[in-house]
């Protein structure tokens, strides 16, 4: 075997196994756990950041930007909150940083000033909820004022937006509305309630609901009454007049829906969440958990948001899943889709950092970081569901590793075979048909039918027997 051979058997043997790691050792750390390598991973995406992968994320979609941005942020904060109160400096700074690049010319340059709230639900919803998670990570009597005034002041202005509306659904762009922007609004209003449950100048009186409790239960009476009739489930687009049904949930929609909706109504997402996993959640060609971008039964086509669909699966709806599945308690779907994407993602790590994909796309970083620290911010966590991702469903993929590892090595073991066959077939070599060897036919060997052993047909130095 030449040695060019050699090394390539020895480096596709090396990937093979580095792949078995990588689907064997947890890639998750439940609610609680810093999830292993994230802390690096966001390293490499602030130094991202810093050199235009938010102009880059933003030529490949319109919120791109923004995302990488704010999903930036909120995976500092979700670290930040495992930490003790005193050890919060560091993600307290960052998360603020990228809160002040939100609410910059550049974070609302792509949205409408016009639109009730200003620059539309979707910008708000979200700039929100970053202004939710900056106060979360500061002690409650040591929370800096002028934060938690903007925090209750655009609080009260998507609340306002809610009560006036005549569909639970607002405008995220002129004429336009997506029930996930949405959904991330009325969770903040839920965390503002959480954090700051009373207004700053007054007292509420005891057993006064919290302040936007009215918004939120009409709120979710509006989406009760506006479900997409073919699933169940949250629309992926509404009429923004009536809120009524305008295209199927898709997964793009609803893997940050069922994120966010935890935190609204515990029980109502409950029975979102397990509809959505039974008519999305798949396992094509039966090698791991993924996420179909259209409900099972429907087709449709990929667009920017979904990204190109292969068997029908939305790499980045399936992303996004993780975090859905461990808010929701889901910690055998999460830790699957977390290490089938540890193998299929390619990570390069070193001391300081780790990206994905080679770190061609930082943007996709920002999701997978944000979505492996995910848990509720408002609600308890809530009990596991019943699972359906059992312990071998990472035997196929072992499985093809290890072929894929030894596949190297075959031509050589061929080789290996065929030198031992014609060892064993050559002349004089043992159970050689014309050879000296025990055994053969012609030969000195006992039991040949012309030798010198005791019982062959004619015996050295004497007739053999007769028949």
């Amino acid at each position: 075997m030449g040695i060019a051979r050699r090394v390539c058997a020895l480096l596709l043997t090396a990937a093979a196994l580095l792949g078995v790691v990588r689907l064997v050792v947890p890639a998750t750390a439940g609610p609680d756990g810093e999830p292993p390598g994230v802390a690096r991973q966001l390293a490499f995406l602030r130094a991202a950041l810093d050199d235009g992968a938010g102009e880059d994320a933003q030529a490949l979609f319109p919120e791109g930007w923004f995302f990488a941005h704010a999903l930036y942020g909120l995976a500092r904060v979700e670290l930040g909150l495992r930490k003790p109160a005193g050890r919060r400096a560091g993600e307290l700074r960052e998360a603020r940083w990228a809160l002040a690049r939100l609410e910059s010319p550049a974070g609302t340059a792509p949205f409408d000033p016009g639109l009730t709230p200003a620059y539309g639900i979707f910008w708000q919803g979200w700039t929100n909820w970053l202004r939710g998670g900056v106060l979360a990570l500061q002690p409650a009597d040591r929370r800096d004022p002028a934060e938690a005034a903007r925090f209750t002041g655009a609080s009260a202005a998507i609340g306002a937006a809610f009560d006036a509306s005549g569909t639970p659904y607002l405008a995220a762009y002129p004429g336009q509305a997506w029930p996930v922007d949405s959904t991330v609004a009325v969770a903040s209003l839920r965390l503002h309630d959480a954090l700051l449950p009373a207004p700053p100048s007054t007292e509420a009186p005891p057993g006064a609901p919290p302040r936007f409790a009215g918004t939120v239960a009409r709120w979710l009476d509006g989406v009760r009454q506006r479900l997409d009739p073919r699933t169940g489930l949250l629309p992926h687009r509404v009429d923004p007049a009536t809120g009524a049904p305008a295209e199927v949930a898709r997964a793009t929609s609803q893997s940050v829906i069922q994120r966010f909706l935890v935190d609204v109504d515990p029980t109502f997402a409950r029975a979102q969440y397990l509809t959505f996993r039974e008519r999305f959640v798949a396992s094509p060609l039966g090698l791991g958990p993924a996420v179909r971008e259209y409900p099972d039964g429907t087709a449709g086509p990929g667009d920017v948001d979904s990204g190109p669909l292969l068997f029908g699966v939305s790499l980045s709806a399936t992303v996004v899943t993780l975090g859905a599945a461990q808010s929701q308690g889901d910690a055998a779907l999460a830790g699957a889709l977390a290490s089938y994407g540890d193998l299929v993602g390619l990570p390069v790590d070193t001391p300081a950092t780790r990206r994905y994909a080679f770190g061609v796309l930082p943007v996709g970083d920002a999701f997978l970081a944000w979505s492996k620290t995910a848990r509720p911010w408002v609600a308890d966590q809530p009990d596991p569901p019943p699972a359906t991702v059992r312990w071998w469903w990472r035997l196929p993929l072992l499985a093809a590793l290890l072929l894929v590892g030894a596949l190297g090595w075959l031509p050589e073991l061929i080789r290996s075979s065929a030198r031992a066959a014609r060892r064993r077939g050559r002349p004089g070599g043992p159970g050689d048909p014309v050879a000296g060897g025990p055994g053969g036919p012609v030969g000195g060997g006992p039991g040949g039918p012309v030798a010198g052993g005791s019982r062959g047909p004619v015996a050295a130095g004497g007739v053999g027997p007769l028949p």
